[in-house]
């Protein structure tokens, strides 16, 4: 099953953007399709691959950081190919 995830980042400390890039980094790594715009980071792929990956690369932001937060959407369908039509 296809999913799209959408994600954000939210390191809770004043040195924020080197987290944040480092995240973007390993989720651009990956063999899934990522797309990024100012606000959030989504990946899409297979929902058996998608989720341990994400699971695992959360987790390695997690034990680098004292305090951050984690915003994910996740949506049954592949959307990476979403134009406006308006």
């Amino acid at each position: 099953m296809k999913i799209s995830v959408e994600l954000t980042l939210t390191p809770l400390q004043d040195d924020f953007e080197t987290p944040i890039k480092t995240f973007i980094k390993q989720l651009r790594a990956s063999e899934f399709t990522v797309l990024e715009n100012p606000l959030s980071t989504q990946v899409y792929g297979d929902y058996d691959a998608v989720m341990p990956f994400l699971t695992e690369t959360i987790k390695t932001s997690f034990s680098q950081l004292d305090h951050v937060l984690v915003n994910m959407k996740v949506v049954k369908s592949d959307r990476s190919d979403y134009a406006a039509d308006f």
